[in-house]
């Protein structure tokens, strides 16, 4: 019963906490004497041993509390250690971790340092002039083996920087075997970085190296020898004076023996053509495969260029069968110059198989390159903003000639007088250039026509005539017979068409006389022979569509305009004249509709748009 009445007053032994607050301790006193007192009425010995009980258990409490007392700046100390020594242990992971991502980008960057290293091992395609061999008694001179080799470096440095390359060949970069060091030494291996990549390039590199000497002859003269891997010794002598010259022969010697395809495209470029075709038969077969459809069209231009069109025909067939799907170059010059030969019709598939080639337009191959397509089917403004977009992208040099004054030529097809001048003062072609020159005199024609100017059209197109190098005129030489007839020099036009060639505004120009001077059935025949000759080009049915309203049948001329519009969908003037003829027949509102078509391709002619307006009048 007692042991009941205390479990149940005191409760159990596990719910004693394990240190009583001050508080409890005197509540456990109170809480004594009032339980010895409720037991004496019972039993007084229990009461007895209840208090006695109860009195050991205070004093225990009291032990307890001294203790936690005295222990408690202990425990507070104690704490207070712990913390400082968690925080060290926090500050020291933090300096491991540091230290393990430190030593982890050391490793990642010597990592790639090495990659690279190896990369540009493999990689390396450089020439590289090594120092030459020079006699001490030159030295007084200034003339050492370290100065030759830095002037033929010069020299090569200087015939790579004027090589035009417009296709994806291999142009070797150049340097000496000193330079390029990084002075950051590799103690375990006692070499420099640039002496590590220098022995990695010689081990697994494709570098070509240059070596030579120059030595002073018995007579007196300097004997310059250049040789290297795959360059066979040649040595080049002159007088004393003639050092420069001879590391000129030199450095050319070389860059065409290292690079074929580049220098090549050097002598093309500078007007060289009967060295670049010697040069071109014996360097074809130790030419890279990837290379030689470059090497076959530079061939061919330099035979253009001296008007041996034909003889480039199977050299261009050849570059395109070697690579049909990539190479569009070929197609292009085999386009330019099937038109030379005055072949404009099989100029224009040559343009249409590029297209096929590349996917379609836009496609694999650069708008530029369907420049004489685009001429064809006057394509003006797509033409025009092919060169524009070529001439920037490539510091404004594109991989067409004289894209300058191109420009202005085409903003004067597009009647837009304003930005062709502009166009010719902001050329940046050479202006001593033949061909710049009679561009220019041809632009400035087109533009006196229209603006009525017969005089002055013919003053330009003479000029442009004397400027026009051989080969070069093509189709724009025709231009001078029409303008002649209107200024009434017609025998003049007539020598003009007589020499003329098979081109289609030749034959269209010729009707356009023949109706001028009153000969329709003549005139007719000539268009008709204009269509023949190039069924897919627009050019021949414009000039019959406006005859043919001249001459009242308006319906047959709307017909030719059409079939001028299938071939030729983006140039503005057969959809003017078609506009025009509509508008006699009182088809106000489809006129209006071939104005506003034609505004897209040619937006600034100020014809086409007072011709708009005074149909938009008539409407209301």
């Amino acid at each position: 019963m007692a042991e009941g009445t205390l479990g149940g007053i005191l409760g159990g032994e596990e719910e004693k906490p394990e240190v009583e607050s001050p508080e409890a301790l005197a509540g456990a006193e109170a809480f004594a004497s009032a339980v010895a007192a409720k037991l004496a009425g019972s039993d007084p010995g229990v009461a007895r041993k209840t208090e006695e009980f109860l009195t050991d258990q205070s004093e225990l409490l009291k032990v307890q509390k001294r203790h936690l007392e005295e222990e408690h700046p202990l425990r507070l100390a104690h704490l207070g250690h712990q913390s400082h020594l968690l925080r060290g242990q926090r500050v020291g992971q933090a300096i491991r971790i540091a230290f393990q991502v430190v030593t982890s980008l050391i490793a990642i960057i010597v990592g790639i340092g090495i990659a690279v290293l190896l990369h540009d091992a493999f990689s390396s395609r450089n020439v590289v002039i090594e120092p030459f061999d020079a006699p001490p008694s030159l030295a007084p001179q200034g003339v050492t083996g370290k100065v030759v080799a830095n002037g033929l470096l010069d020299e090569l440095t200087r015939l790579r920087s004027g090589t035009h390359v417009t296709d994806n060949v291999s142009n070797r970069a150049l340097q000496n075997a000193w330079s390029g060091e990084v002075q950051f030494a590799v103690p375990e291996a006692g070499i420099s970085v640039g002496e590590l990549s220098r022995l990695l390039k010689a081990r697994f590199g494709h570098d070509l190296h240059i070596s030579g000497d120059l030595v002073e002859t018995k007579a007196g003269d300097l004997a310059l020898s250049v040789r290297g891997d795959g360059v066979p010794p040649k040595t080049f002598i002159g007088p004393a004076t003639a050092l420069a010259k001879l590391t000129v022969d030199a450095a050319e010697y070389v860059y065409g023996q290292a690079q074929p395809v580049p220098w090549l495209s050097y002598l093309v470029s500078h007007g060289r053509d009967e060295e670049a075709i010697a040069f071109a038969q014996q360097a074809f077969v130790r030419t890279d495969k990837e290379d030689r459809p470059r090497l076959l069209v530079d061939w061919a231009i330099a035979l253009d260029d001296i008007n041996h069109f034909r003889e480039a025909l199977p050299l261009l067939h050849q570059a395109i069968a070697l690579n049909p799907q990539h190479y569009y170059s070929g197609y292009h010059i085999l386009a330019d110059t099937l038109i030379s030969l005055g072949d404009e019709e099989g100029g224009w598939h040559a343009g249409e198989d590029m297209r096929r080639a590349a996917g379609g337009r836009p496609g694999r191959a650069a708008e530029v390159k369907f420049d004489d397509w685009d001429n064809l089917t006057w394509n003006l403004l797509a033409e025009r903003d092919a060169y524009i977009a070529d001439r920037d992208s490539n510091g404004g040099v594109g991989i067409i000639y004289n894209e300058g004054v191109s420009i202005a030529r085409l903003d004067a097809r597009l009647h837009d007088p304003e930005a062709a001048d502009v166009a010719i003062q902001t050329a940046t072609d050479d202006p001593g250039d033949p061909d710049v020159i009679a561009t220019i005199h041809f632009t400035r024609a087109l533009l006196a026509m229209d603006a009525g100017d017969s005089a002055r059209a013919v003053s330009e197109l003479e000029a442009y005539a004397r400027d026009c190098a051989p080969g070069i005129c093509g189709n724009q030489y025709c231009w001078i017979a029409p303008a002649e007839e209107v200024a009434g020099n017609p025998d003049k036009a007539d020598a003009v068409l007589k020499t003329g060639g098979t081109f289609v505004d030749c034959y269209r120009f010729r009707g356009d006389i023949f109706d001028h001077r009153g000969d329709w059935a003549a005139a007719q025949k000539a268009y008709a022979e204009a269509v023949v000759l190039s069924p897919d080009l627009p050019a021949g049915y414009y000039s019959w569509g406006v005859a043919v309203a001249k001459h009242g049948d308006l319906a047959g001329s709307e017909a030719k305009l059409r079939d001028a519009n299938q071939r030729g969908p983006h140039w503005a003037d057969p959809l003017k004249a078609w506009g025009d003829v509509l508008v006699k027949q009182g088809k106000t509102q489809d006129a209006l509709a071939k104005y506003d078509e034609a505004l897209k391709y040619a937006p600034n002619w100020k014809q086409l748009k007072e011709a708009r307006e005074a149909a938009a009048k008539n409407k209301t």
